[in-house]
């Protein structure tokens, strides 16, 4: 594969790193950059090509920096300005690109802005967000009868518009009430925000991952959502169909002008996070933010493999169901595991690390661009916390019929030493780490030092499959074509040029016949296997349990697949 084939961003492997979480060097029990520093020898061995960092914006931290006081400073609790272009420079220097979390859809009620907006009705910056003076009810006194201008509801609870007493009108929040939302309508707010981002790609920052991109616009006539019945205590934003809060055709029109701006500088991208309606998986949603293929986002999220049942046929259908939706010009994205839902190790893998290999198997052997959540190569699972250690407002808010994001973003486990070699021993991390880093009795801890000295442990399947990844273009550029309809097994095979790649996953734990896969057997020899075989081992022998077997041959690639789902060379 030659260099000028290879794009970092659509062939590579993305990590999610949540700062907070990852190293803490300046002894607070938070993580920082400079911590981030230290590690970077270990994101590159295990062969990362670019990091995406949660919000390290200047920010209050009611959500953990989602909400953002400043987009053109770091928050003293990671560092500085200094530190962030020190470590773009060292990771440039190790191969590595830098994502930013960028927060288009609301600020801190904090931001100059809407301390600005807020001062006065008359104010230049009032129209940079969403501010209505409310209704009433018919017949009835105006000031008795008050109400917000319609039926939204904030994702944290509550209604989405908060009554501003100093001037008198509503300002509407999609999220906390202290996260007003940017009116996306005001050009000057969208030249603003777009000057935001291009401080940041001028200090050599590579992509941005754009939070929540489909709340951007709203509905010009504020009407309201219909309602939707469906169990969903104690939070009721999800008893509404989200037609008019999300999801406007305006959207797309900001993200062409966004994605003119990005191809302004060299091999940058974009990843959106797609929000799903009331919950359910939308991966047409998702890909139509990818516009033709090439003028809206390079990548948007679809998250429907972190909410598929662990079996094979399960898998292929949600794959499909992708695969069909992106544009023929377009990209797809993988993601099992991310900082607001509950580590794939704990929602799919009940804790296994026969069935984690299988799934790093699929998320690494598909077509289209695998992010990994910092933690998952190790087998991380979900911390378990007490109501007082819980820090996320939605956690806070809703215990214990909710317990929030916590538990999927506590800290890094390093090795088995005093705090798992996150933070100082003498120090209280943000978050308690989860028990697990020290093992028990003969159990070794889940931590990356056991995983380094174990030939067998996740961590080197993780770095095996990456570099077969890396080293097959079959892997990276080619096509792929679903072999056969076992419920428990899923076989794929990906192709490119004259070279195939057979991928056969079992998601039982009893052995099955391998299905035929149309590969010649003199040509044919194993990869690689969870079971440790050799080449020389016969690639068509029956599957055990929980294996997953990536077999080589050559041979003419599969037409048929490759105008169904792509070449992957585009």
């Amino acid at each position: 594969m030659t260099a000028r084939h290879y794009h970092w961003w659509k062939h590579g492997v993305l990590y999610q790193i949540y700062p907070r979480s990852f190293a803490d060097s300046s002894g607070d029990g938070t993580g920082d950059l400079r911590g981030l520093f230290s590690r970077l020898p270990y994101l590159a061995d295990l062969g990362i090509d670019g990091l995406w960092l949660s919000p390290i914006f200047d920010s209050p931290m009611r959500d953990f920096g989602y909400d953002v006081r400043d987009y053109c400073a770091i928050h003293p609790l990671f560092g500085s300005l200094d530190d962030f272009d020190e470590l773009v420079d060292r990771s440039h220097r190790l191969g590595i690109r830098i994502i930013l979390d960028l927060v288009f859809n609301h600020t801190s009620d904090e931001h100059p802005w809407f301390i600005e907006s807020r001062a006065s009705k008359d104010s230049p910056r009032r129209d940079w967000y969403l501010w209505h003076g409310g209704r009433r009810l018919a017949g009835l006194p105006w000031r008795i009868c008050r109400r917000p201008p319609n039926n939204w509801r904030a994702a944290f609870g509550g209604s989405a518009w908060t009554l501003d007493e100093s001037s008198d009108e509503y300002y509407l929040h999609l999220f906390l009430e202290s996260q007003p939302d940017l009116n996306w309508r005001n050009r000057d707010t969208e030249r603003a925000m777009f000057e935001q981002a291009r401080f940041w790609l001028d200090r050599g920052v590579d992509g941005f991952r754009l939070d929540v991109i489909n709340y951007i616009v709203k509905d010009r006539q504020l009407r309201n959502n219909p309602y939707h019945l469906r169990w969903t205590f104690p939070r009721r934003h999800d008893q509404q169909l989200h037609r008019y809060d999300r999801n406007q055709p305006e959207a797309h029109e900001i993200l062409r002008r966004f994605r003119a701006l990005m191809d302004r500088y060299s091999e940058t991208m974009l990843v959106g996070e797609v929000y799903p309606n009331e919950g359910r998986m939308e991966p047409e949603a998702s890909a139509s933010y990818l516009g033709n293929g090439s003028d809206e986002l390079h990548l948007a999220f679809d998250f429907s493999l972190m909410e598929t049942r662990f079996t094979g046929r399960a898998y292929r259908r949600t794959l499909e169901r992708w695969y069909s939706a992106i544009p023929p010009d377009g990209w797809p994205t993988h993601v099992l595991s991310n900082h607001d839902k509950p580590r794939a190790m704990t929602r799919r893998c009940r804790g296994s690390l026969a069935k984690a290999r299988v799934l790093a198997a699929l998320l690494l052997t598909q077509r289209g661009t695998p992010f990994l959540y910092y933690g998952e190569e190790i087998g991380m699972r979900d911390g378990k916390l007490r109501r007082d250690s819980l820090r996320d407002p939605t956690g806070r808010k809703y215990w214990p019929f909710f317990t929030g994001r916590d538990r999927s973003r506590t800290p890094m486990q390093w090795n088995s030493g005093p705090n798992a070699g996150f933070c100082p021993p003498d120090v209280d991390p943000w978050l308690p780490l989860n028990t697990d880093y020290a093992g028990s009795g003969k159990a070794g801890g889940v931590n990356v030092e056991a995983g380094e000295a174990d030939p067998d442990s996740l961590l080197n399947w993780y770095r095996r499959l990456i570099e077969v990844r890396r080293k097959r273009c079959e892997l990276t550029h080619g096509s792929i074509s679903f072999v056969g309809t076992h419920r428990k097994l899923l076989v794929y095979t990906r192709a490119h040029e004259e070279r195939q790649v057979i991928v056969m996953l079992n998601f039982s734990g009893r052995e099955r016949p391998a299905p035929p896969a149309g590969i010649p057997a003199a040509s044919a020899r194993i990869l690689l296997s969870t079971h440790g075989d050799a080449p020389e081992a016969r690639p068509e022998a029956p599957l055990r349990p929980y294996e997953a077997r990536l077999v080589s041959a050559e041979g003419p690639a599969n037409a048929e697949a490759s105008a169904r789902h792509g070449s992957g060379t585009r």
